[in-house]
């Protein structure tokens, strides 16, 4: 027998993995990806900060945390005792996987299991930690949350394939059913037996944390859900949503009648033209063009562009996370583009640019381009693909454009703080904002299209439309994240000038004291949050 078949026979074997860790490995990780070494090492300095700060605050709420991968479940661990120094009873619970999409025998499993249970114990008694591993009570799943947990399931697959369609006997996805349909399982019935006043997740859409939001959301137990984008020092934050959906109704409703004062505007002005210019500004750490803005005359002569009407498609990356589960009336973001160029493609009083997303780049997915010559291999000579690594900024793109198409890209609010007519097809933050086209049918976006082509130059966004484009972008830029001491990316660097004792003291809560109020369940009042926010 190989020794694969051999650890699938131990695996089943009680204490067998347990032992054999125990002996052979003396309480080491079983590898790097699963190395929790530095929190063990950070975890008495932790305990003796958290403990100071929870003997001087009030009691607070039973809070259970949930996180899964090595990365966040170290993450968590800090969270959880900052929560704990704020007085809160926090527990964290967790699965001990240390990849999302590749299998693992029982045996290592277990191994993982006996390893972060030995490290996160000693968290103790700030922080109970609980491995969903250990669960032993199998509860069978209402329709309800079986459905969701299956939907959960597929954007897993899909946004890790980089697909839209993904077959009920693909690999990943069976794989990703079984672990999340195990998570709800076992997160439903730790639920139901503590009964925690808050659940707190990171993302809330994908992989285990997703299905456990789905348990709590049955329940009815409200839960938060945290993310992280591109600004240091911020931390994106939801109250009974998945955070990713980037839920700012709420912030627009409570800010769109403030104009933006001087220095907001100015803040929102570099922050844009940094994004043209291809340069790093202030706390991002993204740089979203692949060269610096050449100019209008430049990008029409690049690529032979004429006196005809032009129409900028801004493509996102299939399969990503923004697009997913965002359809409006829709199949799929393919769906659109297909249809919407076969549209253009019998339009030739009109120059069609369908620029890619510069993120193909980094991604192994299948292309816009793969999907467009799929449905369509010869396409007509008015129609542009701009690929991702084209030498061409999507600025200059904009600024040659007489109307924008979008399906959830943050490009097309840009494009209408243009002053571009720009149609958004998929559920993104900025639709129905005020300053976007948003059709909800494939009739309404078809007819939409017809008349806005008929007098293309006709269309142009209002001053006031434009303000209010440059209003909502300051305030999701700038008001909608709330600042935060650690990024999953950085923390352990960030560690280094925002110590726990340091983000729990006087000064940090002056600067934090909030978000770890919004983090333990309390929901943010726009009405009443000052509306100038400190740019870190």
């Amino acid at each position: 027998m190989n020794k694969a078949g051999v650890k699938r026979i131990l695996g089943e074997i009680p204490l067998t993995a347990e032992l054999y860790w125990q002996l052979r490995q003396n309480g080491k990780p079983l590898s790097k990806s699963f190395s929790l070494r530095r929190t063990e090492k950070w975890l008495p300095q932790w305990l003796v900060e958290a403990d100071t700060a929870a003997r001087r605050s009030p009691a607070g709420k039973r809070v259970l945390i949930f996180a899964t991968l090595r990365y966040w479940i170290e993450h968590a661990v800090l969270l959880g005792l900052a929560l704990a120094g704020q007085g809160h009873q926090v527990s964290l619970a967790y699965l001990p996987y240390a990849n999302w999409l590749k299998p693992i025998n029982r045996f290592d499993l277990r191994r993982h299991n006996a390893y972060s249970k030995t490290v996160l114990h000693q968290a103790a008694p700030l922080l109970k930690t609980i491995s969903l591993l250990d669960s032993s009570r199998q509860i069978d799943l209402p329709p309800e949350l079986e459905n969701a947990v299956q939907e959960v399931s597929l954007r897993d697959a899909q946004y890790t394939l980089q697909v839209e369609d993904v077959a009920q006997d693909d690999p990943l996805y069976r794989l990703r059913l079984e672990r999340n349909f195990f998570a709800a399982q076992a997160g439903l019935s730790l639920l139901q037996d503590l009964r925690p006043q808050v659940l707190l997740t990171p993302n809330g859409s994908i992989l285990e944390m997703g299905a456990i939001y789905q348990a709590a959301r049955y329940l009815d137990i409200p839960v938060v859900t945290y993310e992280f984008g591109e600004q240091r020092g911020r931390i994106w934050l939801a109250n009974n949503a998945e955070v990713m959906r980037q839920e700012t109704d709420p912030l627009w409703h409570a800010r769109r009648e403030i104009p933006l004062s001087h220095a907001q505007m100015e803040a929102a002005r570099a922050l844009y033209t940094s994004r043209q210019r291809a340069d790093l500004w202030g706390n991002f750490s993204r740089r979203w063009q692949g060269l610096p803005s050449q100019g209008e005359a430049q990008v029409r002569a690049a690529l032979n562009l004429d006196q005809r009407p032009v129409a900028l498609l801004a493509a996102n990356v299939i399969g990503d996370s923004l697009t997913l589960g965002r359809q409006v009336f829709t199949g799929s973001m393919t769906e659109w583009l297909q249809r919407t160029v076969a549209f253009f493609s019998t339009r030739s009083d009109v120059q069609l640019i369908v620029r890619i997303h510069p993120g193909e780049r980094y991604t192994k997915g299948p292309s816009v381009a793969d999907v467009l010559h799929q449905a369509q291999p010869d396409l007509p000579g008015h129609i542009h693909l701009v690929a991702a690594d084209d030498p061409v900024n999507t600025y200059d793109l904009v600024e040659a454009a007489d109307l924008g198409l979008v399906y959830t890209t943050t490009v097309g609010m840009e494009m209408a703080m243009s002053g571009v007519p720009v149609v958004v097809a998929g559920q993104t933050h900025y639709r129905g904002k005020g300053f976007t086209l948003d059709p909800d049918s494939w009739q309404a976006h078809d007819k939409l299209l017809e008349r806005l082509l008929a007098e293309p130059g006709s269309y142009r966004l209002p001053p006031s439309q434009v303000d209010q484009a440059w209003n909502y972008a300051y305030r999701f830029f700038f008001e909608y994240p709330q600042p935060f001491p650690w990024h999953l990316l950085h923390f352990w660097n960030e560690l280094q000038d925002y110590s726990l004792g340091r983000a729990l003291s006087q000064e940090g809560q002056a600067q934090f004291g909030d978000t770890f109020s919004y983090l333990a369940g309390e929901p943010i009042d726009w009405a009443t949050r000052p509306v100038e926010m400190q740019l870190l």
